[in-house]
């Protein structure tokens, strides 16, 4: 291969995983081997997928080395907890504000006011509950889908034949499945 051929292929390291936490931990043991997040790609949605490609996946396997497959960033599980405590917290914090304003604005006591502010609060921390509930649950189908189809795609993208050989150990370590790396146009 020339250069010039090299320089148009991204290469990165592929595997799947049969349950979330064992490609957690590879994902953990890739970030604090030095892999930037911005390198780590799992699969899309099943929808999304489907739709790009026009037709039903049936196994994993079918897909990894397609380069039209779409694909979404990785998001840490902290970062999905952090969302679904800032939506309950901020509709908490907006309840009890909105309910305590009215109060003051239509001339209640203080009383009144702080009454009026916990009940604002719990109303709108149900919503917020609701939601983040919604969130989890989104997040838990999003597992689901695809381990009903093999497992969760994980790519690696690297730079170097060093950072492809660190990758693929990593991944094997952590009982990923058909560990390999392959070429992608640069254009992906």
């Amino acid at each position: 291969m020339t250069t010039s051929q090299k320089s148009n292929q991204i290469r990165e390291a592929v595997g799947y995983f049969g349950d979330a936490d064992a490609m957690q931990l590879a994902i953990d043991d890739l970030l604090s081997s030095g892999f930037d997040r911005a390198e780590l790609s799992l699969l899309a949605a099943e929808e999304t997928v489907d739709e790009k490609l026009g037709h039903k996946y049936n196994k994993v396997s079918e897909i990894e080395d397609d380069p039209t497959v779409p694909r979404t960033r990785y998001v840490s599980p902290d970062f999905i907890d952090d969302a679904k405590t800032s939506v309950i917290g901020g509709l908490v914090f907006l309840g009890t504000l909105g309910a305590a304003g009215a109060v003051v604005a239509s001339g209640g006591a203080l009383a009144a006011a702080i009454a009026g502010a916990a009940l604002g609060a719990g109303t709108w921390g149900m919503l917020g509950e609701f939601l983040a509930k919604f969130i989890g649950q989104n997040h838990a189908s999003y597992i689901e889908e695809q381990l009903k189809h093999g497992g969760l795609l994980l790519w690696v993208r690297c730079l170097n034949p060093e950072r492809e050989k660190s990758a693929m150990e990593i991944l094997s370590r952590h009982s990923g499945r058909d560990v390999h790396v392959h070429s992608l146009p640069a254009s992906v």
